[in-house]
């Protein structure tokens, strides 16, 4: 380990469910657990893989549901069950990071630490990991947040945007304001501007900056994790986790901490980026044949059919006529056939699925 890394830390984020990713990404078996892209490997081993080209990998922690404990050991054996953090309830990302920031400032004082999905896709990690070092090095050298942001391609309403100071010359530049999931005329205008880049969830500090910013705008989620400082890193840990960890406020990292914090910088992602949020971004990543239809797993046979993700288990045989951008994907007793327009509406049909059948289908 070199002298300049043995500060560093991660944080990887595994707890979230996937559900437009049904039925394939289950509550039992989230999308994190899955190898998505036909790569051989899911996409938690691409993502601490990818961390642990700068991060050490006895410095990257995972967090997520206690039920998902077994799939992580399994994914990453070479894990020590201190550095998985299991949450004992469903919360949003401030009280997870506010967690793992006390274990790791009483591990390490002097900690820099990033946040990160362990579901979102990188081509060039080369380009990430020379990114991240500049946002290491901006946290390491002052009192501040730095993010990593996305050059928006369209107006997407689905993410948070970045307004940031084009003129600063520094290559972490200082951030004018976080807005959240705006409308789509919003969006546009943000997109038209070019003064806005997508918030693409990775954020970077140091332990101490993070924890002073927890104190100064979540001040009661502070106390409440504080009690914990003398069984953090422990075998009592979980004990306390799953009496105290119900108790805290359900609410994001973006709303308690970034949108509220003076000091924040961004550097310009200078890689390519997908957060695989659903089947049709998933469908933009995967090699296409002659009439642009994505096939994962499958034997098919299509005529008059393009623009459609077609998914299978065990490499079935799938005919498909007549059929223009759609999502075609089957997982034990489910078969979904939805057209692309309506990927955000899988949430819900999965819902009236269960709702209609049984919790247990699919």
């Amino acid at each position: 380990m070199s002298a300049k890394n043995k500060n560093y830390y991660a944080l990887l984020m595994a707890g979230g469910v996937g559900s437009r990713f049904w039925p394939v990404s289950v509550e039992e078996y989230p999308k994190q657990f899955h190898d998505m892209l036909g790569t051989g490997e899911t996409l938690l081993q691409k993502t601490f893989h990818r961390l642990a080209k700068l991060v050490p990998e006895d410095q990257i922690l995972v967090l997520t549901n206690s039920k998902y404990n077994a799939l992580v050991k399994e994914q990453i054996p070479q894990i020590a069950q201190k550095n998985i953090v299991l949450e004992s309830a469903m919360r949003n990302t401030a009280p997870c990071i506010l967690l793992s920031a006390l274990k790791v400032e009483k591990e390490n004082p002097d900690a820099v630490m990033i946040v990160a999905p362990s579901d979102a896709w990188i081509e060039d990690e080369d380009a990430f990991v020379h990114d991240l070092q500049i946002a290491f090095d901006a946290s390491q050298e002052e009192n501040v947040i730095t993010t990593i942001g996305i050059q928006p391609t369209f107006p997407n309403t689905g993410y948070g945007y970045i307004n940031y100071d084009q003129t600063d010359s520094a290559f972490a530049k200082a951030v004018k304001r976080f807005t959240e999931k705006p409308d789509y005329t919003t969006a546009k205008q943000f997109v038209n501007s070019g003064e806005y880049l997508w918030n693409a969830g990775m954020f970077i500090w140091s332990a101490q900056t993070v924890l002073n910013g927890f104190k100064a705008h979540l001040p009661e989620m502070y106390t409440l994790f504080a009690k914990g400082i003398p069984v953090y890193n422990t075998i009592d840990e979980q004990d306390f986790i799953n009496t105290y960890y119900p108790q805290a406020e359900n609410i994001s990292i973006d709303y308690g901490i970034m949108e509220k914090h003076k000091h924040v910088k961004v550097v310009p992602a200078t890689f390519d980026w997908n957060d695989l949020g659903t089947w049709g971004s998933l469908y933009e990543k995967m090699d296409k044949d002659q009439d642009e239809n994505a096939i994962i797993n499958a034997r098919v046979i299509t005529s008059n059919t393009s623009g459609t993700i077609i998914r299978t288990e065990g490499n079935k045989v799938v005919v498909v006529d007549g059929l223009q951008d759609y999502i075609i994907v089957e997982k034990d007793d489910v078969l979904v056939i939805v057209p692309k327009s309506k990927e955000q509406d899988i949430k819900e049909i999965r819902n009236a699925v269960q709702s209609k059948f049984g919790r247990n289908l699919g």
